[in-house]
């Protein structure tokens, strides 16, 4: 595979609802030594975000012997997990953690040769603690568990934002994902809701997704769907209709992210993995995203 070939082309967009949008010279890196139209085309629709789109066309193509622009040294991490810290509360109901020491750096120091010292911590937490990811045994008792995640589900997963910060409504509906192209690809949803954490504000009347935004997600094939809220389900709920959705069809679900407005709609792959732990339906992650 090689990597300094990009594409050169001129496209024509045709919007069903009228008017058009044109582009010339356009340059795009590419993996392989060419490019179909079709998948240059889904390409420019997908990475400007448009919708209503008739018809596309793709003319004077070519195949450039080019650097990418895109590299690994333009990259940058940011961090969408909350600190755990000893005493905080995740979720209202469940246990704050504990953490101490199991060998403390002075109670090291009478095992250890003189000048060696080492501490060894401790943690006692429920599993729903800080940023974590649902498996489908979270809710299902013969579902797979935390360690039957295959990494390519959770690890540096193609992630679009879907921005709803501000809205009026708590309850966010399939809407707000219509005319996206969310197969394969992790879904962040950005509600803004994080700026309460630590906070009781944070546990009350937070924003959720409601059963047929989950419905259309599922239908739609998202690898993952996450959340900068207390629930992704209406708490009211009782059947958790949208949990019920996506862990039923192997979506797994990471809740309190934050930092959302951090990073852009799109051009951004995420990672939330947790330790290999059997018998876990959750586990809290170090959710990142890698933006180019």
């Amino acid at each position: 595979m090689t990597r300094d070939k990009r594409v050169q082309f001129d496209f024509d967009i045709a919007f069903s609802n009228g008017g058009g949008l044109t582009g010339r010279a356009f340059r795009l890196d590419i993996d392989d030594d060419d490019i179909d139209d079709a998948a240059l085309a889904a390409y420019i629709v997908q990475d400007l975000r448009l919708l209503m789109v008739g018809e596309v066309r793709i003319s004077n193509k070519s195949i450039l012997r080019e650097a990418h622009k895109r590299t690994a040294t333009s990259a940058r991490f940011v961090d969408l997990s909350h600190t755990i810290e000893h005493g905080m509360i995740t979720y209202k109901g469940l246990p704050a953690p504990l953490i101490c020491d199991h060998l403390s750096r002075e109670k090291s120091k009478t095992v250890y040769a003189p000048g060696t010292e080492f501490q060894i911590g401790r943690i006692d937490m429920v599993a729903n603690t800080g940023t974590y990811i649902d498996s489908p045994f979270h809710r299902y008792a013969d579902g797979a568990d935390v360690a039957d995640f295959d990494l390519d589900a959770i690890g540096l997963v193609d992630a679009l934002v879907v921005r709803v910060a501000g809205a009026t409504s708590r309850a966010i509906s399939h809407r707000a994902f219509d005319g996206l192209d969310v197969r394969g690809k992790a879904v962040l949803v950005h509600t803004g809701w994080d700026r309460h954490w630590r906070t009781d504000q944070y546990f009350e009347n937070h924003p959720f997704l409601t059963a047929d935004a989950a419905a259309l997600l599922r239908d739609a094939g998202a690898r993952l769907v996450g959340i900068d809220s207390f629930n992704i389900d209406d708490t009211a709920d009782l059947e958790r209709s949208v949990h019920t959705t996506l862990l039923g069809a192997g979506i797994p679900i990471v809740e309190h992210l934050c930092e959302l407005q951090n990073v852009p709609a799109s051009g951004l792959r995420f990672s939330a993995v947790p330790p290999k732990v059997r018998g876990m339906g959750t586990f809290p992650v170090r959710a990142f995203a890698l933006c180019d």
